[in-house]
This record gives structure tokens, C-alpha cells and sequence, in this order.
């Protein structure tokens, strides 16, 4: 094995390679597995792909440090063996820089919800990008000077500030996340975004280079997989475990949070008398009637009045035809009724349902989006307390 240092291929490389591959497919696994096992649908925006987009991250850090370090035995020969692609593009703004983007993007939204209590005003899909640009600007400006030598070193001069820029990544995300530390998150969100990345060089000795990049390697394999989390936009993914036999006991939001007699509407409940001729929203405080009346929404029964209703309420079953009705306008006065249920002087509480309806009902394009006015949905989007009690009043 002699010079193994230099091309690599020391057998303490493919352990370190090993441990890397195996951690890749744990975490591959774990943000996996709750989709396919629970058949959780697919969250549409942010909250599916900024989780995803942390899942090449991190395969494409623990690539690039395969690749820059030598740990698999190949001589340089072709473009795509080089230290610049690996050590500098890979390593850099498409593996540690986007892993570390994607997590102070998700502080800086939790800290716009939960401390500023409204919606972060940009986008993901244009903070992130705002986000990287630095590790695309430093590392063409590496590319540029060329300071890497034949072995991927480079000299102490360029090594302080390659040190120092995701330092400055990892204090920025630091000191967002310290600023919301007082709120007591429902899911462990915080937690999960204080995990860090160890950060380390080489010197020009044998058996220092060879411990150390299997160490950095092994090191690097281990804290992605307990960098990654699943994104708090989706807290009932996060808890869901992969045992099946408790996976279907948080079937909503209400239930996750808590909120009394939150649980799937029953004809089970108590049959109260209801007169048909009472005024609709009088009708919906009743739980059972709330019940037929989404179930005829859902069932898009092609009826003018309220006796279909009645009879709904009286047995699952009926003989109309189907047409196209609304339903998820009874689903959102639902979940506003648990909203409403939330004490004004819980918060957080309120703030996590708020997001959740806001996702599933408001937002343009959203899986259940309800037929409210551009400018009722504006004010909902662009309020400025998530918590407030009369929120969703005007949609």
C-alpha cells in the first residue's frame, strides 16, 4: 500500500467509503419509507423539495469528498476526475453549500412564522438561489486562480478563508435559529436545525492524510444523516413512525395539535332532532349533521336543497345522481371550526393550524384550494399576525 496517500485506495478508505454508502441509503430510506409505507401524498412546493433538494446535497457532499480526497484509487486523467469539479463546484455550492442554504432557508421561514408571525414574503424557489449565490461567486472565483495543486491542497493562503466562508454559513444559521430558541415548537423543528457539520484540512504527512480524510469522511456520513430532518412544513410526516400499527392515529391536524374532539367526524355521534328549515350555519354546529353534509358535498349529489342532507343524516346511503359540487368548502369551515377551538392566548397552536389551512385551502393551486376572492386570499397571504382569531372570517 505504499504511496496510498497520495492516490488513495488505503483499506481504511473503502471503510470509510462503506460507511458512507450505508449512510446515504439510511437516510435515502428514512425520507422515504413514511410516504410509501403510510401512502402519505406527495406535499406539493417547499415542503417536499427542499427536503429532496437536501437529499442530493448530501449525496453530493459525501461524493465530492470521495472523489477530492482520493479515497477511491484512480489517477487523474480525464475533466471529470478533476479537484476543481469535486473539491470546489460539488464539494462546495452543490453539496455543503446547498445542505446549509436549504437549512437557513427553513430557520429563516420558521422565524418569519413563529416569532414575526406571517409567511415568509419570498419564495423558495428565489430565496435558496439568493441563499447559494455566495458559494457560487467564491467558488468561481477558486476556479479562476487555480490554488489547488495536483493532490487537491492548497496552500494556507486560500485555506483560512475556505475554512472561514461555511463558518459564516454555519453562524448565520446559528444566530437565526438562537432568535427563535424561546418558542416551544410542537414537532422538534429547532432541534433538528442545530445539528451541524464538522468542518476540517490536511497537512502534507502519510498518516495524517490518510486518517484524516477517513475520519472527515465517516464524520461527514454520520452528521448528514443527523443534519437531515424532514421540513416543518409537514409536521404529521415528521412524527408518523414506521410501525403501521400506529401510524393512522394522528389522521389530522386538529388531532396532532391537540385540539378537543378533533377526530374524524362519525355517524356514530348522537342523533339530535334537526329542522331543515334553519339557517345553514346554524345546521353545521351540529357535529353528525356536519358530517352528512360533507359526505354529500364529497359525494357531489346533484341536489337543489337540504332533504338529500337530512337523509344522509338519517343512513350513509342515497340514489342521486352525480354532478359537482364544492366539498372542500365544508372541509375548510371544519378545520376553521378547530382553529377557533385554539385559545387566542396559544400561538403556536394557532399559528401551525393557520399554516396548515393556509396550505391545504388557500394557497393558489393548493390540493383542496377553496373559490374565495383574489383579494380575500391577498389578505390571508399577506397578513401580518398568523395567529390572529379572525383570520380566515372574511374567506
Amino acid at each position: 500500500m505504499a504511496g496510498c496517500d497520495v492516490i488513495g485506495g488505503c483499506p481504511s478508505d473503502y471503510v470509510a467509503l462503506s460507511v458512507a454508502i450505508l449512510s446515504f441509503v439510511f437516510l435515502f430510506l428514512r425520507s422515504t419509507l413514511p410516504f410509501l409505507i403510510h401512502k402519505v401524498p406527495r406535499p406539493k412546493g417547499s415542503s417536499f423539495w427542499i427536503p429532496a433538494i437536501q437529499i442530493i446535497a448530501s449525496f453530493n457532499l459525501l461524493l465530492s469528498l470521495a472523489m477530492s480526497l482520493n479515497v477511491v484509487r484512480f489517477h487523474r486523467r480525464h475533466w471529470w476526475q478533476s479537484c476543481y469539479l469535486w473539491g470546489v463546484w460539488v464539494n462546495g455550492p452543490l453539496g455543503f453549500g446547498l445542505l446549509l442554504s436549504c437549512r437557513i432557508i427553513q430557520a429563516t421561514h420558521l422565524y418569519s412564522v413563529f416569532v414575526k408571525r406571517r409567511l415568509f414574503p419570498i419564495r423558495s424557489y428565489i430565496s435558496l438561489p439568493l441563499a447559494l449565490l455566495p458559494w457560487v461567486a467564491w467558488a468561481a472565483l477558486l476556479h479562476m486562480e487555480q490554488p489547488l495543486n495536483n493532490r487537491c491542497h492548497m496552500g494556507t493562503r486560500w485555506a483560512v478563508p475556505y475554512v472561514c466562508f461555511p463558518v459564516f454559513y454555519i453562524a448565520a444559521l446559528i444566530g437565526i435559529t438562537g432568535a427563535i430558541h424561546h418558542i416551544e415548537f410542537r414537532f422538534d423543528e429547532l432541534k433538528d436545525l442545530w445539528r451541524a457539520i464538522l468542518v476540517t484540512t490536511h497537512e502534507e504527512v502519510m498518516w495524517l492524510q490518510v486518517t484524516t480524510r477517513c475520519v472527515l469522511l465517516v464524520v461527514a456520513s454520520s452528521l448528514v444523516v443527523a443534519f437531515f430532518s424532514i421540513s416543518f412544513s409537514q409536521p404529521l410526516v415528521s412524527v408518523m413512525s414506521l410501525n403501521k400499527k400506529e401510524s393512522f392515529e394522528l389522521k389530522t391536524m386538529g388531532q396532532a395539535l391537540g385540539i378537543p374532539d378533533s377526530a374524524h367526524l362519525s355517524h356514530n355521534d348522537p342523533t339530535l332532532d334537526v329542522d331543515p328549515n334553519e339557517p345553514l350555519d346554524k345546521l353545521l354546529l351540529n357535529k353528525r349533521f356536519r358530517c352528512s353534509f360533507m359526505e354529500f358535498a364529497d359525494r357531489s349529489c346533484s341536489c337543489s336543497n337540504l332533504d338529500q342532507v337530512v337523509n344522509l343524516y338519517n343512513g350513509p346511503h342515497s340514489s342521486c345522481q352525480i354532478s359537482c359540487l364544492a366539498g372542500e368548502s365544508v372541509h375548510f369551515y371544519n378545520e376553521v371550526e378547530q382553529l377557533e377551538r385554539i385559545p387566542v392566548n396559544d400561538p403556536v397552536k394557532r399559528i401551525y393550524m393557520a399554516r396548515h389551512i393556509i396550505e391545504k385551502y388557500i394557497n393558489t393551486g393548493a390540493p383542496m384550494e377553496v373559490n374565495i376572492s383574489h383579494r380575500t386570499r391577498q389578505e390571508i397571504l399577506t397578513t401580518l399576525d398568523l395567529a390572529h382569531p379572525h383570520l380566515f372570517k372574511n374567506a
